[in-house]
């Protein structure tokens, strides 16, 4: 895709300016020269068969429990993207669908009442035991019957029978019209992916069934794991052609994939260094510092920016709306309009992320299908604050952030396009004195620079955030914490690796969790926007395993839903629905929706090569979602032992 010369250049000076400090202390032997590369992976493995991986989300808190059906168990920990297969697979770089398990698209009648799938005839377990039918009836079926488990809710609303009419051919008769039937089994991070009829018909309870060793079609096959969750090793199938992998793309590269978890961003730097990490998520200073140290290291660009800014998420956080006070749209706003933005984004990167407050991310293309047609509507938007309308949205923005970076004496694009394409349309307004009305017309008071909630008890605050500081929802979670702390809230900022498990419970009162997720880069967003509504909506405290984190439910949300279901993808009206959407979840705010999400990819190409690019962007790039296996045939080994 293109990337604006401009943009690419102001991205790399204020990722430089960040890095002078962190890099400068260090010795010369540490950040030149090529270091000592080990002969074997942490495992004992061949390094030169072996590649190794961070682990995105952390130290694994369920290291022996592979049962992703009931629920999270750290899927990325070598399980979504070597194991389990789905029916379908975004392939959002390319903005198409990977018919993986199923031999084709989804096949519907006229009025959207029966969706009939065709498997492939030629897929194996990775047990020897063929696919087919049977386990996709056999999958569908436990989650209808088995409450708790991730799909339980979305299957026993749609389906009213699902069968097979041969070994490879399957129908879902559906309880009303819906043409999205199958977003539920078309994979971005997370769907509901395919188990084995034969292993899974012995378990005598689903929701505890540990799955361990898992089975799957993936090319891959768990051969150890740490007891403590930090690495997770996997070895190629003998039979690797007999995986949708290997029948799409041929054979894997790596023999081995070692899943390793490294902790800082300074110790996956040396870990890279030393050529014992080959793919890594870094923060900006430190992918700098990498390049210091690594002639080998690179990121999705050989140069400028580096880094992936096309990913399809929404970075900032959400709310616990089903608990008070955050169920009170009103204090939502308060603390949204309580947060410095421009100061956390340059705080957090230094400017380069583009702002991003309608719940999708503020990239190409979705400027021109959402951005663009809501301008205007987010200029005029209205809250009441005080009796008076009060118009929250600061157009302005990005022009601020770009004085700011300006100012610290880096070239910023001066046209106005390439403003706002470096730094997005606008943001919501800071303004702590709006903020402060809003919360005393709610009844609360401030004391001594606090915040006391109606009752009169102190504000504290419980804000969850994870472990790995280059995740933008560790780098959010504690930027909120530190603007609600200005403002006079008590915040605990809690980095845990339980993180995952609090959000499915419902365990806190803001997570730096995604305000939306992904989608698969088209105009539409129901198969983001679905888990809002209320038919899933479960109380706090009971897993919400396949239900978005912050609980929030709307009717006219719940009415968009519905009408995108009855049509086709392919209709004009989708994209008026999805606009529909993003301005009910505006207007309610069950989240902070901050900017784009920055990943700020490292390579090592000391063992391995062809890591998809900027300019061979033949796949998704990341390690730790489901298309991960898909890159694994194109690697290929530079011949160094």
């Amino acid at each position: 895709m293109k990337i604006h010369a401009k943009v690419m250049a102001v991205l790399l000076i204020l990722f430089l300016s960040a890095t002078m400090a962190w890099a400068g202390g260090q010795t010369a032997s540490e950040s030149t020269g090529e270091q000592t590369a080990r002969t074997t992976s942490v495992g004992g493995l061949p390094r030169h068969e072996t590649l190794i991986v961070d682990i995105l989300t952390g130290k694994n808190a369920n290291p022996g429990n592979f049962n992703m059906w009931a629920g999270w168990v750290g899927n990325d920990k070598g399980l979504q993207q070597l194991v389990a297969d789905p029916l379908w697979v975004v392939e959002y770089t390319l903005g198409e669908n990977v018919d993986t398990l199923a031999s084709g698209p989804p096949i519907y009648n006229d009025d959207y009442t029966q969706m009939t799938v065709k498997l492939r005839d030629n897929v194996t377990w990775s047990d020897g035991e063929g696919f087919d039918a049977d386990d996709v009836v056999f999958t569908v079926q436990t989650q209808i019957d088995t409450k708790g488990m991730s799909y339980h809710a979305q299957m026993n609303d749609n389906i009213t029978k699902v069968y097979k009419t041969d070994d490879y051919t399957v129908v879902f008769e559906l309880k009303r019209p819906n043409a999205r039937f199958h977003a539920h089994f078309t994979d971005r991070w997370g769907a509901l992916r395919m188990s084995p009829e034969h292993i899974w018909k012995n378990a005598e309870d689903p929701m505890t069934f540990q799955f361990n060793p898992p089975i799957g079609t993936g090319p891959y096959v768990l051969k150890d794991y740490d007891p403590a969750g930090f690495w997770f090793i996997y070895e190629r199938r003998e039979d690797w052609d007999k995986s949708p992998t290997g029948l799409l793309y041929g054979e894997p590269g790596p023999k081995y994939v070692q899943f390793m978890y490294y902790g800082t961003a300074e110790k996956k730097v040396i870990a890279e260094a030393r050529h014992e990490l080959d793919m890594a998520d870094l923060t900006p200073e430190s992918f700098i510092a990498a390049q210091d140290r690594n002639e080998y290291l690179r990121g999705l660009y050989q140069d400028f920016p580096w880094y992936e800014i096309l990913h399809p998420c929404t970075t900032g956080g959400v709310f616990m709306c089903s608990k008070p006070p955050y169920d009170d749209r009103d204090v939502r706003w308060a603390l949204n309009l309580a947060l410095n933005v421009p100061e956390m984004i340059m705080t957090a990167y230094n400017g380069a992320t583009s702002l991003s407050p309608a719940y999708v991310p503020a990239t190409l293309p979705f400027y021109e299908w959402f951005y663009e047609p809501m301008q205007q509507w987010l200029i005029d938007f209205t809250i009441e604050v005080g009796g008076k309308s009060y118009k929250p949205y600061d157009a302005n923005m990005p022009f601020q952030l770009a004085d700011q970076a300006k100012k610290a004496g880096q070239p910023v694009p001066s046209d106005k396009e390439g403003i706002l394409e470096m730094f997005g349309y606008g943001g919501w307004k800071y303004d702590p004195d709006a903020a402060a009305v809003l919360l005393e017309s709610k009844g609360f008071t401030k004391k001594s620079g606090k915040w006391m909630l109606p009752d009169g008890s102190p504000w504290e605050m419980y804000l969850v955030a994870p472990t790995n500081p280059a995740s933008p929802q560790f780098k959010w979670g504690f930027q909120l914490g530190e603007q609600w702390r200005k403002f006079g809230i008590e915040v605990t900022v809690d980095s845990t690796e339980m993180k995952s498990t609090i959000d499915q419970n419902g365990t806190f009162d803001v997570s730096g969790a995604w305000p939306m997720w992904a989608n698969g880069g088209d105009p539409d967003l129901y198969s983001v926007v679905q888990q809002y509504h209320s038919k899933y909506l479960l109380p706090i405290g009971e897993p919400n395993a396949g239900g978005q984190t912050s609980r929030f439910s709307h009717p006219e949300l719940d009415a968009i839903i519905d009408e995108m279901e009855g049509i086709s993808s392919n209709d004009p009206r989708i994209q008026e629905l999805s606009i529909d959407a993003m301005k009910v979840l505006v207007r309610e705010q069950p989240g902070i929706s901050l900017g784009s999400y920055v990943s700020v990819l490292g390579w090592d190409e000391y063992y391995w090569t062809n890591y998809p690019s900027g300019d061979n962007p033949y796949t998704q790039p990341h390690y730790h979602w489901p298309n991960f296996k898909f890159m694994l045939p194109r690697l290929k080994p530079t011949g160094r032992k």
